[in-house]
């Protein structure tokens, strides 16, 4: 494992305000030339009783796929009021979080996968099912977005499970995990037309060897990412590209997921990684990656889509299961709880997870970590990780006690599904929004539990107070003020970075107090004054 990141050494302050050195942070409020991400404050939200596995935004609305079979309003307790069938797929509004009432389906098995055409015309999904409300529709269907209507002509007959979709105007492309397609031999990847659902015979690549689980279009490119470690009869790990015409195999420079393990561990299982999604913004495709037994590679990378030359590789120990990329910045959703290779969040024991996490499009440092211990990737490029932490619930509806699960949105809004029952200690199931600092209440502040009372000494000049400071979901620097006794004038101001894996340590002698027993405060404010007061010190005679 990588060290971790030391907390920052305390300051000596007389009376004075500090502004202390140190590394830019991104958040609401970012400083010159970092990224902003979303505010923290979670938005009322559409509910499931399940699972969500993908979703897709089209315009204002989004669409949801999963495991569940009824769907409530933002603020409804599970068989509360307003609570609705829907199974498997739904829609909500993504400025308003309320339940579509005009988009309402049936899958009689889960959905895994969501993609929208790109000129927004149809949503299309894959997965588990063999009938839309009551229609046969094997594994693969579509709808009109704008009547909401499933499109009847589009029954394309995939013999087994859909995870990944890929589409033009034109072509759908599929891959998961069948071997047949429209009764024609096929090895987890097909390409159907869009008007009928026939065979687009001239594209038939393979996966010859494991699953596939995404997939994007870039020009005469369709970039394969899942768990083979073959791509049309040759290596090409967990990723590669082929021709959108023909399938033939093109050239893809990086090589961001390992091979797999060649000796099993002591419970006889072989470590692998694999990606779970891909996403393309300005030519560069951003993947998430999963990674099973020894650490293997599960955080995520970007690479130009054009010929696969990577452009950073983020190697933060934790799963990673959906990406976003929006303008400058980059949102996933998995698990991570080692981002020491970032020069971020060390692992703690027991482990502590992060379900949701933002960071540069762009690369800003190499990866940090020794050769041979936390990382395969030492001096690789970096993104840069963003201040911007919500806390999603863990869920337990998979059994596989995650919250996130999958990740969309646009300019304005970011939406993120799964299985959590909780967003920041309020309840909140399976799906939220979060905005931009522009539209949101940004009403999430300084961490309470964290602000302690602080240590008092007498010194030969003065009483010295000491205090640790907290941290901020959305906002990296702080200010925190000193309180003497039960006055709230600030004795100082003092504006510190301020991290929860780096609480800086802080000091301040009054020399201003009169004669007699003193207790002090410290008050946390975010740069968009949202503040919390800490409980009084003991009390100390001077």
């Amino acid at each position: 494992m990588c060290a971790g990141v030391a907390s920052a050494a305390a300051l000596s302050l007389v009376g004075a305000a500090v502004v202390p050195a140190g590394p830019v942070a991104a958040d609401t409020m970012p400083a010159s030339g970092v990224p902003a991400t979303v505010s923290a404050d979670p938005l009322p939200t559409a509910q499931v009783n399940g699972v969500v596995w993908s979703m897709a935004t089209v315009g204002n609305t989004v669409y949801a796929t999963g495991n569940f079979t009824k769907a409530r309003p933002a603020g409804v307790a599970a068989g509360g009021s307003g609570e609705v069938a829907r199974g498997n797929i739904m829609a909500f509004d993504l400025t308003t979080g309320k339940l579509s009432t005009s988009f309402v389906h049936t899958l009689d098995g889960q959905g895994l996968r969501l993609m929208a055409s790109p000129d927004g015309k149809r949503v299309y999904v894959g997965g588990d099912f063999t009938k839309v409300d009551g229609k046969a529709h094997n594994h693969l269907a579509a709808f009109d977005t704008a009547t909401g209507k499933l499109i009847d002509s589009f029954a394309p007959n995939v013999h087994n499970r859909v995870r990944a979709i890929a589409a033009t105007n034109s072509t759908v492309y599929v891959g998961g995990n069948f071997f047949n397609v429209n009764g024609k031999s096929r090895t987890r990847l097909a390409a159907v037309k869009a008007s009928d659902g026939s065979n687009i015979d001239t594209w038939k690549p393979a996966a010859n060897d494991d699953e596939v689980y995404a997939l994007a279009v870039y020009g005469d490119r369709v970039i394969v990412g899942g768990r083979f470690q073959q791509l049309n009869g040759a290596q090409h790990v967990g990723i590669g590209a082929v021709s959108a015409t023909n399938g033939g195999t093109l050239p893809w420079s990086s090589k961001p997921i390992p091979t797999k393990a060649t000796k099993p561990d002591s419970a006889g299982k072989y470590g692998y990684s694999y990606v779970t999604d891909l996403r393309i913004q300005n030519g560069i495709v951003y993947g998430a990656a999963d990674g099973e037994r020894y650490h293997w590679f599960d955080g995520r990378f970007a690479a130009k889509a054009s010929d696969g030359a990577l452009v950073w590789l983020d190697n933060c120990y934790g799963a990673t299961y959906g990406i976003l990329p929006v303008g400058q910045t980059v949102y996933a959703v998995g698990h991570p709880h080692d981002c020491s290779s970032l020069g971020a969040f060390p692992e703690t024991t027991p482990e502590t997870y992060h379900r949701t996490i933002a960071e540069t499009f762009d690369a800003r440092g190499t990866d940090k970590a020794k050769p041979g211990t936390n990382s395969n990737y030492s001096g690789q490029p970096i993104p840069q990780l963003l201040d911007w932490f919500p806390k999603l619930g863990m869920g337990t509806f998979t059994k596989q006690y995650q919250a996130a699960w999958a990740v969309t949105g646009n300019s304005s809004y970011v939406a993120m599904g799964g299985e959590f029952p909780n967003v920041n200690g309020k309840s909140q199931a399976g799906l939220v929004r979060f905005t931009i600092k522009a539209k949101a209440a940004n009403k999430v502040g300084p961490e309470a539990a964290s602000v302690k009372a602080p240590t008092v000494t007498k010194t030969s000049t003065g009483l010295k107070v000491a205090w640790k400071g907290t941290w901020d979901m959305d906002n990296g620097w702080l200010h925190y003020e000193v309180l003497r006794d039960n006055s709230t004038t600030a004795l100082t101001s003092v504006k510190r970075l301020s991290k929860f894996w780096a609480e800086p340590s802080m000091t301040f002698t009054d020399t201003k107090a009169a004669k007699g027993k003193h207790t002090y405060r410290i008050r946390v404010k975010d740069p968009l004054g949202n503040t919390v007061t800490g409980p009084a010190s003991a009390a100390v005679t001077w």
